[in-house]
């Protein structure tokens, strides 16, 4: 089933929930959106989190859960999906959320060791919640940051703030 990874861990390292006062649909499209972009953008890590490295860049790489795969959320994945969400909104959406990270060191970047995370949104009427779990790597970015920077840009997709924290467990 595409959106639920059948695989999901057990074990989460943080759980927020976010009111929402748009719509799942929107606010599933809005993701949706949000991580496609995300894929082809390399930002500073200052901009993501508070840098445990120097002169560092991060890249994404988010892919869309389909039963125990996870398809790369490239403008194909990104249309399927939204023409999903456009029939009937998901109840979950799982991402795999790969961040690289290269030194930038004179006129060379040096690849470093890169962080996995799976991601679950699960919506309701007016909120969603998001269980994040960290795979594997050095974790320069940490699980609480990873989602203060998606909530931010997704609530930057609209001109009012959509996503406002409830809890955080």
């Amino acid at each position: 089933m595409l959106g639920v990874y059948a695989n999901f861990p057990r074990n989460i390292y943080n759980i927020l929930v976010f009111s929402s006062n748009i719509s799942s649909k929107r606010l599933q499209q809005a993701l949706a959106g949000t991580l496609y972009v995300l894929n082809d953008e390399v930002l500073d890590l200052e901009k993501v989190a508070m840098p445990s490295l120097l002169n560092c860049t991060v890249a994404f790489e988010i892919g869309i859960a389909e039963d125990s795969d996870f398809s790369y959320l490239d403008a194909e994945e990104r249309d399927i999906l939204l023409k999903t969400i456009n029939k009937k909104p998901l109840e979950i959406m799982d991402f795999l959320c790969l961040i690289r990270y290269h030194k930038k060191q004179e006129e060379k970047e040096i690849p470093l060791k890169s962080d996995y995370y799976i991601l679950r949104f699960t919506f309701a009427e007016s909120s969603v919640e998001i269980q994040i779990f960290h795979e594997k790597g050095p974790v320069h970015i940490s699980p609480g940051e990873l989602a203060e920077f998606l909530t931010n840009r997704i609530n930057g997709a609209f001109s009012k703030r959509v996503l406002k924290p409830v809890e955080t467990y």
